[in-house]
């Protein structure tokens, strides 16, 4: 069901697209290009074939507004509470599907968090429009309305984490400027931490020692993420005359937090991607292929599925029979859950690349980076989106479709496959490594 409604949104959303007031020249857009930025949008990604702010029209551009919205929420959140506001009820085969989508831990919660989702969601984002529309007028010059336009629409695509933007070049612009940049990022940080982990954080900040285990994780690891990535960025780039060596020392910080910020599936540059030191893409796609924290607008395969292999490789190496985090024990069903997330989407993204590899002249580089990019669903790109031919387009259709709905259907798959087996077979120890 989860993959029909993202399906049916991806479809909706090409039929809008593909109408011809939906470009600025008022000619239909080609299939691919209509097909490729609908996907995008849906599964909140970034990519795209066209530029955004001046081969859409307004009209195209509010189309890929409300399906970043309807992505980033959640198809089936957005039914779930279409069915509250229309019949005050919600049956047990709703509440299944929400609670599938939304991480929900229990049934009898699943409309109020619904609820509390929509409003937090639709808050932050006025929340961050107001900031940057003001910054617009006051730093910039820009109209109200136009500010209040590209405020709104850059405020909807960060706290989604999809990266689409109005300037053809990104945030390049706005590298140096700590209200943007810091705006954005916060937004983008927010909305990646997941909803559940927000809410807890929300009603017990103050009590970290009471924190469950999934918010625990997804804090440190995003901390810990964010600062390491910061380091490596900014030191690989520091003397790049093409990327951050053009900037003030302090402004090399903020573009250093930013790309570290935004390598966690946003999309969003302040810096020109295609001129990154090899070093720096590929710190950029190890952060990308982790991603944000689960049930929220963030891809990957999520910090807590990281999390969860980082304290099983460390109950190993120390000699343990059980995977312990903090003071709790992590089950043997989500150790199983998080390594077959892993090893499939390993495999999804080598197989891929190599595809890509067979039907573009790009570098290994380029491709695994935009390979990753696609399947984490970040919106990052060195330049070679639209230069791709269409089987590669399509590719990556399909990648940026799996990579948002893969690791959610997968884990509630194997969950629901979880069985008692009422036998054991003779045990046989093999080598290893």
């Amino acid at each position: 069901m989860i993959t029909v409604g993202f399906g049916a949104a991806v479809a909706a959303g090409t039929g809008l697209l593909s109408l011809p007031w939906a470009t600025a020249s008022d000619e239909p857009a080609s299939l691919v290009d209509a097909l490729f930025t609908a996907t995008s949008a849906v599964c909140v990604t970034g990519l795209a074939t066209v530029d955004t702010g001046t081969h859409w029209s307004p009209f195209g551009q509010a189309v890929i507004l409300l399906l970043i919205q309807a992505g980033g929420l959640g198809i089936m959140t957005l039914a779930t509470m279409l069915t509250l506001l229309l019949s005050r009820r919600l049956g047990l085969r709703a509440r299944f599907l929400a609670q599938a989508e939304t991480k929900s831990l229990s049934l009898h919660d699943v409309r109020g968090l619904v609820r509390r989702i929509v409003l937090f969601s639709l808050g932050t984002e006025a929340l961050v429009a107001a900031v940057l529309t003001i910054r617009l007028i006051t730093g910039y010059g820009l109209a109200p309305a136009d500010a209040l336009y590209s405020g709104v629409f850059h405020a909807i695509s960060a706290f989604n984490n999809a990266g689409f933007s109005l300037h053809a070049d990104g945030l390049v612009r706005y590298a140096g400027d700590a209200w943007i940049c810091l705006t954005v990022a916060a937004a983008v940080i927010v909305g990646g931490l997941g909803f559940p982990v927000v809410f807890e954080l929300a009603r017990g900040w103050r009590r970290p020692g009471r924190w469950s285990v999934m918010t625990r994780i997804t804090v440190t690891l995003t901390a810990v993420l964010l600062a390491a990535g910061t380091a490596v960025f900014t030191a690989a780039e520091w003397t790049n005359a093409r990327t951050l060596g053009a900037l003030a020392p302090g402004d090399r910080l903020l573009a250093g937090f930013f790309a570290s910020a935004m390598a966690r599936t946003a999309g969003f540059n302040s810096v020109d991607i295609g001129a990154l030191r090899p070093e720096s893409l590929l710190a950029t796609d190890v952060l990308m292929f982790i991603g944000g924290g689960s049930a929220g607008t963030a891809g990957g395969i999520k910090v807590t599925t990281f999390g969860v292999l980082a304290f099983m490789l460390w109950s190993e190496i120390r000699g343990r029979a059980h995977v312990n985090a903090g003071r709790r024990r992590i089950p043997a069903t989500n150790q199983r859950q998080a390594l077959a997330i892993v090893l499939l989407s390993v495999g999804t993204v080598i197989a891929a690349t190599f595809t890509l590899l067979a039907v573009t002249t790009h570098a290994l580089d380029a491709v695994l980076f935009e390979t990753i990019s696609a399947f984490a669903t970040v919106g990052l790109s060195t330049g070679i989106t639209a230069d791709l031919p269409a089987q590669a387009q399509l590719l990556l259709v399909a990648l940026m479709f799996a990579g948002r709905i893969g690791p959610l259907t997968l884990a509630s798959a194997l969950a629901l496959r979880d069985r008692d087996q009422r036998y054991e077979l003779p045990e046989e120890r093999t080598i290893v490594g």
